[in-house]
């Protein structure tokens, strides 16, 4: 069994919801089974405050240990580098961050507020947010590029505005079984970062073919005019629906890139900055020249059942 303490910071609790909608497993299976004790989470432990600042000290002065700190916020810095915009009971929660995951085997930042930032860290910044060991695409946050836990792992960041479920429960699943985690460079599992939103997306054969939308709630792609991340975004979204029933890009919205470090990216999310009629920002893998031949070539080839947007006899 592996303890957990979750702390909050600069957050507006949608990672805290999106672990309660975890089903496969879910938190209660992970505690009532035996392999994750919750020492402390701010909307679920019914002890008093004052429980959390004992608990704090009890971790810190080595009598008790700390196998898995989660930080769910992005952690604030201001104002001039105190931390004291975000404070509990008169201590910086990044000093409290900072000691805990000196502490931990395991440290995991729940979203992308506490892994790169998130929406907190947007320009301008007034509070001076940053992320656990990213400072948006920048390594180096409240800890260095090199820092390492107790475990010999850096900071596990389960990106997401708000993180999937399922990415969350599996992942502490993973840690208290011993399992090892497969990181990419952003320091986020494989296992569920390793595929592109794109994938699974119902309006696939609408990208191919270049049939494109111009406006919300028709059935083309959104990539081209309305915002859509999803071809260069990675996250599980299409793969695991949400609630085992949808996600943003089936329910008609565009990807907004969510899991990425530098989301929320500048500018307006519904439009596609383009030069020319080629969006900026590519699909990964795929080079300017080699886009523009196939986009003509594959406006040409489109069935017209395609192109009238017809749904299948």
């Amino acid at each position: 069994m592996k303890n957990l303490l979750w702390l909050q910071t600069g957050a507006c609790s949608g990672d805290t919801l999106s672990l309660l909608n975890a089903d496969g497993p879910s938190l209660e299976s992970l505690i009532n089974g035996g392999a994750i004790e919750l020492l402390w989470h701010p909307s679920l432990t019914a002890e008093p405050a004052g429980y959390l600042e004992r608990l704090i000290r009890d971790i810190e002065n080595g009598v008790r240990s700390l196998d898995i700190f989660c930080v769910e916020g992005s952690l604030i810095t201001g104002p001039y580098g105190t931390g004291m915009f975000d404070s509990f009971r008169g201590r910086a929660k990044i000093d409290i961050a900072r000691s805990l995951a000196e502490k931990a085997e395991v440290v995991v930042a729940v979203g992308t507020c506490s892994a790169f930032g998130g929406i907190p860290a947007a320009p301008p910044n007034p509070t001076d947010c940053t992320g656990l060991q990213f400072d948006r695409e920048s390594p180096g946050g409240v800890f260095a590029a090199d820092w390492r836990s107790r475990g010999g792992l850096p900071v596990v960041n389960l990106a997401g505005c708000p993180t999937h479920p399922l990415t969350i429960t599996r992942t502490l699943a993973m840690i208290a079984g011993g399992m090892p985690l497969d990181l990419d460079h952003l320091h986020r599992p494989r296992a569920f970062f390793g595929t592109m939103v794109h994938q699974g997306c119902t309006r696939n054969e609408y990208h191919e073919y270049d049939v494109e939308d111009n406006q919300l709630g028709g059935r083309g792609c959104m990539y081209f005019n309305l915002g859509c991340q999803g071809p260069n975004t990675l996250a599980n979204c299409n793969s695991e629906l949400w609630n085992k029933r949808s996600s943003k890009t089936r329910a008609g919205v565009p990807c907004f890139g969510c899991t990425s470090p530098g989301f929320p990216r500048n500018g307006d999310l519904f439009k596609t900055e383009k030069i020319g009629t080629v969006p900026v920002t590519l699909p990964l893998g795929v080079s300017r020249a080699h886009f523009m031949a196939y986009k003509n070539l594959a406006k040409a080839a489109a069935p017209k059942r395609v192109k009238d947007r017809e749904m299948e006899p």
